[in-house]
């Protein structure tokens, strides 16, 4: 298993294209989880990197909860894996007792509507950790935990940052 440093989430939060005029903004680093807000990109977003993965990764995994307020979306949840998933293969979230089963294609995996965002995030509140589950395009399993202790905080803090983005 490996574990990724916090300094990691500061990496995920630099916005991939190398035009984009500004970095986002920190809302502040919660156990783990960072808040952020994107102003050229008009978002807002808590993000984690895994506390351990199984294998070696092939790309930098992290799980976010986004807001794009001039979209109408809020709360949505979003992972990407450490591996390419094998197509086909269930994408499984399990946060304490709730199981979920997410959509998406290679290394992308997201709720499949809002009503599944909203549960997701309800248990990300009220639990320790998360795992999401899969087997890899190129074989092997993939397993990346996650802690959620300053979770809760960090998607109120991208949600107030995002509150007057309009």
């Amino acid at each position: 298993m490996r574990h990724w440093p916090l300094s990691l989430l500061m990496l995920l939060a630099m916005p991939v294209a190398a035009a984009a005029a500004t970095a986002p903004v920190a809302l502040g680093i919660f156990d783990g989880w960072g808040a952020f807000r994107d102003a050229t990109r008009a978002r807002c977003y808590a993000i984690a990197a895994p506390s351990a993965t199984i294998g070696q990764p092939q790309v930098k995994p992290y799980a976010s909860v986004g807001y794009w307020p001039k979209s109408g979306i809020r709360g949505q949840f979003y992972v990407r894996l450490s591996k390419a998933r094998a197509e086909g293969r269930d994408l499984r979230l399990t946060i304490g007792s709730r199981r979920f089963i997410l959509t998406g294609k290679g290394v992308h995996g997201w709720a499949s509507d809002a009503r599944m965002d909203a549960a997701i995030l309800a248990a990300m509140r009220s639990a320790p950790s998360m795992s999401v589950e899969s087997r890899a395009a190129a074989g092997g399993a993939i397993a990346d935990t996650y802690r959620l202790r300053g979770a809760a905080t960090a998607i109120d803090a991208a949600a107030l940052g995002c509150a007057r983005m309009k």
